[in-house]
């Protein structure tokens, strides 16, 4: 098919490689602006742009769609249908109605759950045991439209945001190429009034440890926001940020985000309810290390709390 592609992340680079090698002709790929990004903040093109200029792709980068210039450009391209994976732009609905089949995007939760910005680390945060990927015929609401295909993949009690992501970027090229095969006998089914669940984008207020929460949600928060934007919390006035954990089958009368052991398997804090034992961590200026390590460095750890800035 003659396709118009609009992704910016990682996520997106995964399915614009499946649909390059698919034998589809890609028209043109549109992604976000270079970016400022690294200690020198130099201007650093996304990874769909790196991808597309390793295949000859024109690369199209405008600040928005609204232009009617542009808009008139996407027209002249004449495309069967119009791919989108994480983008970070809106398409107005001038562009929803251009290519012949529409707009198709690849979304990654099982919808109506999490449409929005954040729907694999919101989902692993509220626990979730399933994510997936739909593709989606694209309207003019925040990800409303017919589902055209969905698969699904589990969530485990030690997953993380990354290894989430990494699993669903995969099943998202995959289904990407098997809707465009199977694109007129597909049928477009209306999502579910009920059910309906909005992924916030993450702020940094959402990064930081409420240690009064129970602890599988603070051990859901942690895997959730790894590796962006890290979960932390204030230990003695200096920030760690807690990569990784379990929950403890136990329960203390300790005050609330008290450390009431620091060993070799880790360092256990209490909870508003029950105690999570973290198990990787980063002090501010350091690497990340497992728990044990840094135990080893701080042998007054024991009785110490972490606490809330905000």
């Amino acid at each position: 098919m003659r396709v118009i592609f609009a992704g910016t992340p990682d996520f997106a680079a995964s399915a614009l490689a499946a649909l390059i090698e698919a034998g589809h002709e890609i028209l043109v790929v549109l992604t976000q602006p270079d970016r400022p990004k690294g200690r020198g903040m130099k201007l650093t093109p996304s990874p769909v742009k790196t991808l597309a200029l390793q295949h000859n792709l024109p690369v199209w980068q405008p600040e928005n769609l609204k232009d009617e210039a542009v808009q008139q450009q996407l027209r002249d391209l004449q495309a069967d249908v119009v791919v989108v994976a994480a983008y970070g732009l809106l398409l107005p609905a001038a562009v929803l109605s251009i290519p012949e089949h529409g707009c198709l995007n690849i979304h990654a939760s099982l919808l109506p759950r999490w449409r929005g910005a954040a729907p694999i680390q919101r989902a692993i945060e509220a626990g979730d045991v399933e994510s997936g990927v739909c593709i989606m015929q694209m309207d003019v609401g925040l990800d409303t439209g017919d589902v055209l295909l969905s698969r699904n993949t589990p969530i485990m009690d030690d997953t993380t945001a990354a290894q989430l992501h990494d699993a669903l970027a995969v099943i998202g090229a995959e289904a990407i190429v098997e809707a465009l095969a199977k694109l007129p006998e597909l049928i477009a089914v209306p999502q579910p009034e009920i059910g309906v669940t909005y992924a916030q984008k993450l702020s940094k207020a959402d990064a930081e440890i409420d240690w009064a929460l129970g602890v599988k949600q603070i051990h859901n928060k942690i895997r959730a926001l790894n590796p962006v934007p890290g979960a932390w919390s204030s230990l003695n006035g200096q920030v760690i940020k807690i990569w990784a954990s379990t929950v403890l089958e136990q329960s203390n009368n300790a005050a609330i985000g008290s450390i009431i052991a620091a060993d070799k398997q880790g360092i256990a804090v209490q909870t508003g309810e029950g105690v999570v034992l973290i198990t990787e961590l980063q002090a501010s200026g350091s690497k990340r290390m497992a728990a044990a390590a840094f135990v080893a460095g701080h042998a007054d750890l024991l009785g110490q709390k972490f606490e809330r800035q905000a």
